[in-house]
């Protein structure tokens, strides 16, 4: 049905240094069939080619033009807010730094360079004083532009904070939360659908609140694997705006028939699944763990949407929630 995946990365392609162990498979066999493959990150802190290397490393073949990060959102964003002769101080990776550069942008070393704008991006090595010379710009009358607002990033140890809590920091000395290109923003994912010339793109991610919203937010359709951030609780708890169309354990899902629900008789069916919401409790029977979830997931959102009932602290752990 999709000519082309939009795929995340963290949580969804690896974790960590580490594949994803369905990842690659799953692209290979996604390629093979002939769909086209964009990598979409809101990680600014790594150049294009540097994420294309790593993903090739890791089993999937990527080249860099399959790429597209936050830093070149970030600094396409920056370009339709300030004139190209504008001097932007760059706080974030080699990559964002690059992208801004790019497209033609000088960029200065410190607040008191005056910059006409300051771009703030992911990167592991941010220090206090880093975030103090934004504070520094925007009080001296820079605008602020972030790449992203993840407040999570997930790795191989955990959920660590992401570039959205880091931009928080400034923005409680600064007064403002800035503009940002990366997910959930429609923008990121048209230019990345644009680059493989996309007719039906499918997003493949694993946060609701960034690529599931973003897919929605684009009018492309999104597939939530369940490897990463987001689990069966939040997409049944999801709102309309973040739910996906699809939803399969990881990215081996990617090749597999998706039934739609059906309806009957009081129960949402999916597969040998079924669930029901009756007096505000979730019920969840049968099949296998994915078709209950989908099953769930169609039988909560059907009652939330006709203004029913759904008792949240009573959803059950029985594999599902």
């Amino acid at each position: 049905m999709h000519d082309v995946a939009l795929v995340d990365l963290d949580g969804v392609a690896y974790r960590g240094p580490e594949a994803i162990p369905s990842a690659p498979p799953a692209l290979a066999a996604a390629r093979a069939a002939g769909m086209r493959v964009v990598f979409v990150t809101n990680n600014a802190n790594r150049a294009p080619e540097t994420v294309a290397a790593h993903l090739t490393e890791l089993g999937m073949p990527t080249t860099r033009d399959e790429v597209m990060t936050a830093a070149q959102a970030g600094a396409a964003l920056l370009a339709t807010l300030v004139p190209s002769d504008a001097t932007v101080l760059v706080v974030g990776g080699d990559g964002l730094k690059a992208a801004v550069e790019e497209l033609g942008f000088a960029t200065v070393e410190s607040a008191a360079d005056a910059p006409d704008a300051v771009i703030q991006g992911f990167n592991p090595d941010i220090r206090w004083r880093d975030l103090a010379e934004v504070a520094y710009a925007v009080q001296g009358g820079a605008l602020h532009v972030a790449t992203n607002l993840d407040l999570t990033i997930p790795n191989d140890r955990g959920i660590a904070p992401g570039n959205g809590s880091l931009v928080r920091a400034v923005a409680e000395a600064t007064g403002a939360i800035p503009p940002a290109a990366g997910k959930p923003e429609p923008a990121m994912f048209h230019l990345a659908a644009a680059k493989a010339e996309a007719h039906n793109p499918v997003m493949i991610g694993d946060r609701l609140d960034t690529d599931l919203k973003g897919a929605r937010a684009a009018g492309y359709a999104g597939l939530l694997v369940l490897t990463g951030v987001d689990g069966p609780r939040e997409a049944i708890l999801a709102s309309p705006d973040m739910r996906p169309a699809y939803i399969t354990e990881d990215m081996s899902g990617l090749a597999e028939p998706h039934p739609a629900p059906v309806e009957a008789h009081g129960w949402w069916l999916v597969g040998d699944a079924r669930a029901r919401v009756r007096e505000g409790l979730l019920s969840v029977e049968g099949g296998s763990r994915i078709d209950r979830v989908r099953a769930a997931c169609a039988a909560a959102w059907s009652t939330v949407d006709a203004g029913g009932f759904l008792d949240v602290e009573a959803l059950a752990d029985d594999g599902v929630a």
